[in-house]
């Protein structure tokens, strides 16, 4: 498993092909990128902060559970932080599993949790200025 947190953006391909899982028959991947719409707001670029160590923590405790649960082979968590333009990637999730059912459910609930308990704090800034995202939760 890799958990990774940086300010550089990455290649998704590059960065799962450098990665060989033995006995994976499915390989799964999630990209997201910085919508440039929010609402009906024009969004120029996301703001992402974060505490290092209690996210990567958060991150890795989401991974485990979700490969122990899903069998996934092995996972690969990339989430950037900093200041992000528009169409820019934020975060990669690739995972590897036996069969490809396992495989898309563990990368969907990876990702699901990133987005409601990883410890990021947003804020998109706008033409009209800086707006926080709200939190979101879950139940898993």
């Amino acid at each position: 498993m890799i958990v990774r947190l940086q300010t550089a953006d990455f290649d998704p391909e590059q960065e799962a092909q450098a990665l060989k899982v033995r006995g994976a028959g499915a390989r799964v991947s999630f990209v997201g990128t910085v919508r440039d719409l929010s609402g009906n707001e024009t969004v120029k670029a996301l703001d992402i902060e974060h505490y290092p160590e209690m996210t990567q923590a958060e991150i890795e405790r989401i991974a485990v559970a979700a490969q122990a649960r899903h069998r996934l082979l092995d996972v690969l968590v990339i989430h950037r932080y900093g200041h992000i333009p528009c169409d820019q990637r934020i975060v990669l999730v690739t995972v590897w599993a036996t069969h490809r059912e396992d495989a898309f459910a563990g990368c969907q609930e990876i990702i699901d949790l990133l987005k409601t308990r990883a410890p990021f704090w947003k804020k998109e800034l706008t033409p009209t200025g800086g707006h926080w995202v709200p939190g979101h939760s879950t139940e898993v």
